[in-house]
């Protein structure tokens, strides 16, 4: 298991790697706990959450079996995705912080992908 500290540092390290190619789009970041997932799309340049989305929406609770699934990542990869369009972004870059590009993580981004945005 991954030590906080190592976690931060890989996370940081991917940010970094982000900021060199993403030039003026905002950042589609992912936080993934055990139970639920969050998304958020952030201009770095002004310091602002422009769309976000979690499976703790009460809407969505009702219609997911859970929040730790990757169907419930899709679902929340299609919300962010209409949230976004609505906000007038359509290009961001993909922040996936310390996890690896695999299970829910992935299953958002193609959701996303999917939905409208491009990475």
């Amino acid at each position: 298991m991954a030590s906080k500290e190592s976690t931060q540092r890989r996370a940081q390290r991917i940010r970094r790697q982000i900021k060199k190619v993403a030039g003026e789009r905002p950042r589609l970041s992912v936080y993934r706990s055990s139970k639920n997932i969050y998304a958020q799309i952030i201009d770095d340049a002004k310091g602002h959450t422009l769309a976000a989305a979690s499976t703790l929406e009460k809407d969505l609770r009702g219609n997911l079996k859970t929040g730790a699934d990757v169907a419930a990542a899709a679902a929340i990869g299609k919300l962010i995705a209409e949230r976004a369009a609505k906000a007038g972004v359509k290009e961001v870059v993909f922040d996936r912080g310390p996890y690896i590009y695999h299970g829910r993580v992935k299953a958002l981004a193609d959701a996303a992908r999917e939905g409208g945005l491009d990475f």
